[in-house]
């Protein structure tokens, strides 16, 4: 009898176990997958910047310095396709901000700002951006839940025990924390 309780309670731990077990690797996954939501939208974003950069160097070819900074960046990104979010979030942020440069020098093109290519494109690159911004913020609900999950008492046992590791969200640039100044 007593063997037989005895068999019941590990049976219990067990299925307890692998219960834990396959929810932290759905919530790992989980984190991986939205992460690779961004990726989708950094890439849309990519397939975008050369029409983009072909349309304003029509109009204002002597803003060179601009245009490879943002050709650059794009590079940059691409080049780190395969690194740690933290690295590849980094890129992201230096590609926004050379694109915001870009747009503001189109502000000084009148006739590129009524040119209805550009127009589309300038939609769909802050079409593209608010998707990024989303997809991050999806992924750093999905790692602070599984940061959650690997650190609750028992999940914490089952994920030491099988190397389950805390995940980096993504942050902000310090550059972009700071508040604007509006002069009038």
């Amino acid at each position: 009898m007593t063997l037989l309780i005895v068999g019941a309670i590990i049976a219990v731990i067990l299925l307890a176990w692998f219960g834990i077990y396959n929810g932290l690797v759905k919530t790992r996954n989980w984190a991986k997958e939205s992460f690779s939501q961004i990726d989708v939208q950094l890439q849309r974003r990519n397939d975008l910047i050369p029409n983009l950069v072909e349309t304003v160097k029509g109009y204002a070819a002597h803003e060179k310095e601009t245009l490879d900074a943002v050709i650059k960046a794009r590079q940059q990104l691409i080049d780190v396709a395969n690194a740690s979010p933290e690295q590849i979030n980094a890129a992201s942020n230096a590609l926004s901000s050379t694109l915001s440069r870009l747009l503001a020098v189109a502000e000084a093109y009148p006739d590129l700002k009524a040119n209805t290519n550009f127009t589309e494109l300038q939609r769909s690159l802050t079409d593209t951006e608010d998707k990024i911004a989303k997809a991050r913020m999806l992924y750093n609900s999905s790692i602070n839940q599984y940061n959650t999950k690997i650190q609750v008492v028992p999940n914490n046992i089952v994920a030491g025990v099988h190397g389950f590791q805390p995940m980096a969200y993504l942050e902000t640039p310090q550059e972009a924390r700071q508040v604007p100044q509006v002069k009038f």
